[in-house]
């Protein structure tokens, strides 16, 4: 049933584009945020999922806490089970189109990466969402 929602939804198609996300996390995200505009901006998306830090910001400097793990259990469990897997996938294949993701590795313990790159995918989702956008593939930055 999930399958077949998932192939007449055309925002749940677009999403199951994004690396790490697939039809499970694609359909729990369409119907889990009724109006991706009633957010303002990716972050406070990612704050409703409890993906971000804790903020305690003061006097233009920022000082960012743990993550809260506040918000929705599910679809945070989901975005940090296919950011694992995005990162097995380039452990194995290699990392040549994510410099971001392998710099993060060199620097981070693997499932502190997972967060992060759980953050960013859930930043795509709902950019994509609010302004009915296709994914694109992020270009490498020539140095």
């Amino acid at each position: 049933m999930i399958m077949a929602w998932h192939r007449s939804n055309e925002v749940s198609k677009r999403l199951d584009a994004i690396p790490g996300v697939g039809p499970m996390l694609a359909t729990a995200l369409v119907a889990g945020v009724a109006d991706p505009k009633a957010f303002r901006s990716g972050r406070n998306f990612s704050a409703w999922i409890g993906l971000v830090p804790k903020q305690h910001s003061s006097g233009g400097k920022d000082r960012l806490g743990s993550i809260s793990k506040q918000g929705d259990r599910y679809l945070r469990g989901l975005l940090v089970a296919g950011a694992l897997a995005v990162i097995r996938y380039a452990k194995i294949h290699g990392t040549k189109h994510r410099p971001w993701l392998t710099a993060l590795l060199t620097r981070r313990p693997t499932k502190v990466a997972a967060i992060a790159l759980a953050n960013k995918i859930a930043r795509m989702a709902w950019a994509m969402m609010a302004r009915d956008e296709r994914y694109k593939e992020p270009v490498a930055l020539a140095a």
